[in-house]
């Protein structure tokens, strides 16, 4: 009667169909690591750390002999396939080729490599598959030895991940894009820091056109990797990232990565208070993290010198990072006739950050739209316009795909804005006493403040609680030696 023996899962050996008893878990670690080595001589002091670890018995080359005379008498009825034989120092198990699932996988293996060196995808699937069909679960399940957990077990499982890589890699190249979404997706939520899982999760996507899905698959292992690992994607991942950006159907070596523009100006210094303001902006940002479906848009209107582009600079800031396509940022001059940008103006200038050449770009500012649209469809990108005079100025400069957050700040309420486009209105008020008092402690110092505030008052009733007002009059004090 043959026996065989199961590692790749739950330990079992089984002869005629039934599962046979193979002692207590020390005889099952030793069986174990016999078959792991079979046909070759494992010594002594390696059988004693696999079954003790750091504690063995007293005598414990006595104590390894009466085990493995236990197993012999457990294997005397398949002596023609299975006996324990003593080496110079230590044992050896010998068993049939392809006795146990570790050996038949190797076999399937080799099968496929027979058949890639012939260019047979049908026949190298099938290999492949037949190999990863013996996996059963947790390799050596069941098998309590320390050793054979750390050491072996983690190498049967990479073995067993690459081999599934192998076989999405031929299921890509023979055409069975969306007969394997469904299991990558699985793999990758089991394996989320996996790339070449997600590489090939993005390709099949992409080639089943589900062009969006893919890009939210590059965008989750994106976050993925930088949550935990604080890296950015491998090079094949961008490459990907790349081709989907550009619509194309299939990755080539020559892609070139698209610019990733960083056009926020730098960080506001000092900037105190409006707290629930960025509450208000960190709620738009929660909304739109839970439904892309749509571009989230916010308008920030109030009057000359009240803090807008301080506010929506110091939240782009702090919010840039999730939005790993770039932050385009434009001041509009929208209330400065001699320098108020047109529509066209500012699309060159986004559409040159976004990598086209200038001479490529058109002279028709409808074209300029398409052609801006279609360069941020599938992009995360944070867009900040800045003092902008009117809805029509801003409209052009929409993206028109989802996924990206626009920033508008503005005199006037732009209510065309919110009554065609949905954008949220933000209207800021002038600063509190307290955010006034908090402005002037961070520009002066907290010492100076704290010495002087009766002339810290005087300037706060002066300004109005102005945000320009008050940074101007700080750096006058500053420049003077008064308050």
């Amino acid at each position: 009667m043959d026996v065989e023996f199961a590692l790749l899962g739950p330990f079992e050996m089984r002869a005629g169909g039934r599962d046979m008893p193979v002692g207590g878990p020390k005889h099952r670690s030793l069986l174990a690591a016999l078959l792991l080595r079979a046909g070759q001589p494992m010594p002594v002091e390696d059988l004693v750390e696999v079954i003790w670890g750091d504690e063995p018995p007293g005598n414990p080359r006595r104590v390894v002999q009466l085990y493995v005379t236990r197993l012999r008498k457990m294997l005397d009825p398949f002596v023609s396939c299975a006996v324990i034989t003593t080496s110079v120092d230590g044992y050896r198990l010998r068993v049939a080729p392809g006795q146990t699932d570790v050996m038949r996988f190797q076999d399937w293996l080799s099968a496929a490599e027979r058949a890639a060196a012939e260019d047979d995808l049908d026949a190298e699937s099938e290999a492949l598959g037949r190999a990863l069909a013996l996996w059963r679960g947790e390799p050596l399940a069941g098998v309590p030895s320390d050793r054979l957990q750390r050491e072996v077990a983690p190498q049967l499982r990479e073995q067993r991940m690459r081999t599934l890589e192998r076989r999405f890699e031929v299921e890509l190249r023979r055409g069975m894009h969306r007969e394997i979404v469904g299991e990558l997706f699985a793999l990758t939520a089991q394996h989320p820091l996996r790339e070449k899982l997600w590489a090939q999760l993005i390709t099949a996507l992409h080639a089943s056109g589900r062009r969006n899905d893919a890009l939210d698959a590059y965008h989750t292992v994106r976050r993925n990797l930088t949550d935990e690992l604080g890296v950015d994607p491998g090079e094949e991942l961008r490459t990907l990232h790349a081709v989907v950006l550009d619509g194309r159907p299939g990755a080539a070596s020559s892609t070139r990565f698209p610019p990733v523009p960083r056009q926020l100006p730098p960080g506001v210094s000092g900037f105190t208070g409006r707290g629930r303001e960025l509450s208000f902006l960190d709620t738009l940002l929660g909304h739109q993290r839970r439904d892309a479906s749509a571009t989230r848009i916010c308008v920030i209107s109030g009057t000359a010198g009240i803090g807008k582009t301080a506010l929506a600079g110091h939240w782009a800031h702090r919010i840039a990072d999730q939005f790993p396509d770039g932050q385009l940022w434009m001041d509009l001059h929208g209330h400065d006739p001699a320098r108020c940008l047109s529509p066209g103006q500012a699309l060159k200038r986004f559409i040159r950050a976004l990598g086209t050449p200038a001479e490529h770009i058109p002279f028709d500012v409808d074209e300029q739209v398409d052609l801006y649209r279609s360069l941020m469809d599938g992009r995360r990108t944070l867009v900040v316009l800045d003092d902008a005079e009117s809805a029509a100025q801003v409209r052009p400069l929409l993206p028109g795909a989802t996924g990206s957050l626009v920033v508008v700040t503005s005199r006037e309420p732009l209510t065309g804005l919110i009554a065609a486009e949905g954008a949220r209105p933000l209207a800021l008020a002038p600063l509190s006493p307290g955010e006034a008092r908090s402005l002037l402690t961070a520009r002066l110092g907290a010492g100076r403040a704290a010495t002087e505030p009766a002339a810290v008052k005087e300037i706060i009733e002066r300004c109005a609680t102005s945000p320009l007002a008050l940074t101007v009059a700080a750096a006058h004090a500053a420049l003077g030696g008064d308050a």
